[in-house]
């Protein structure tokens, strides 16, 4: 793979689907359908889905792409392969509460291993660089001009003063009883993939996930929070997370930083 031509084309797909997503996020009321397993679908999700997908295909013909708008896709595998949610977040999106991104990675033998999440509504944007170091952009966002950036790392955490992330959609019993085995000193709720971003720039420390998510969901911002020292691993045995799994559902997960002692569920 070449990293500098993939981290170009994720970057401008990123901020043109961010685009026309706002678009639609700023326009009149749009519709919003139910997709087969209850979750919500909107015509912002088949725009970005659209723009991505030829993009890649274009630029990478010859890798395996995934992406959650296109379900004949799932079934492929593949040691290699991009995988998008070109809408993370559409409930966030559907209540205009800006918490909604655009996620693409790539992934090789089960570890994603770079990718970028871009939330267009918050104008914050978050990727890795060609050789697998995470930054944040802080823009202009500039398709053919990268804008001001910095390099980002996990926070050196103080065990006895967590701070911890957690879904504002999806939070349940699960959740709250985990958190509750730590000392935590700040709790805060964001949607999407944000919440790796969050840790890999060092605004929080800790990210529990018990409920159902998908490869698509995780895979970019998993490589953002890898990039920048942290690590995402299973809920039941503390086994790194990987990806390429059947019908690439994930299981319950940690996403965290390098420093914090993990508690088993």
């Amino acid at each position: 793979m070449d990293f500098i031509k993939l981290q170009k084309v994720m970057r401008g797909l990123a901020l043109e689907a961010g685009d026309a997503i706002m678009e639609i996020y700023n326009g009149p009321d749009f519709e919003v359908k139910t997709k087969s397993d209850a979750s919500p679908v909107t015509s912002a999700d088949k725009a970005a889905d659209a723009i991505i997908s030829a993009g890649l295909e274009a630029a990478f013909p010859d890798v395996i792409l995934i992406t959650e708008e296109q379900a004949a896709s799932h079934a492929l595998k593949g040691p290699e392969f991009l995988i998008v949610d070109p809408l993370d977040g559409t409930k966030e999106f559907v209540h205009r509460r800006g918490d909604f991104t655009v996620n693409i990675a790539y992934v090789v033998n089960g570890t994603p291993i770079r990718g970028i999440v871009y939330a267009p509504a918050k104008q914050r944007l978050f990727y890795t660089d060609a050789d697998g170091q995470s930054l944040e952009e802080t823009g202009p966002f500039e398709i053919e001009k990268i804008g001001a950036c910095q390099h980002i790392s996990v926070a050196v955490p103080n065990p006895e003063s967590l701070r911890v992330v957690a879904s504002k959609s999806h939070r349940d019993e699960t959740t709250d009883a985990y958190i509750a085995k730590y000392p935590v000193s700040d709790l805060k709720s964001a949607g999407s993939s944000l919440k790796f971003c969050l840790i890999a720039n060092g605004e929080a420390d800790l990210y529990p996930r018990a409920g159902r998510t998908m490869e698509w969901d995780t895979a970019a911002g998993h490589a953002v929070l890898n990039g920048a020292g942290g690590a995402v691993v299973r809920f039941d045995d503390l086994a790194p997370l990987t990806y390429g799994k059947p019908e690439y559902e994930n299981p319950y997960f940690i996403a965290y930083a390098e420093g914090v002692t993990l508690q088993k569920s």
